[in-house]
């Protein structure tokens, strides 16, 4: 018989929310690092 129809991943709604605010997060913060990173290696040794 047919399955109900779900997302791919097989996570529910709310498991891929979760999973989603997660993932911004972490994107966030690897962001912000590389940010501040460039920062310093930009006053230590400016490429333009």
């Amino acid at each position: 018989m047919a399955e109900p129809r779900g997302s791919i991943s097989g996570l529910t709604d709310d498991e891929a929310q979760e999973f989603h605010r997660y993932y911004l997060q972490g994107f966030a913060m690897f962001t912000g690092v590389a940010v501040i990173a460039h920062f310093l290696v930009w006053i230590w040794r400016p490429w333009l």
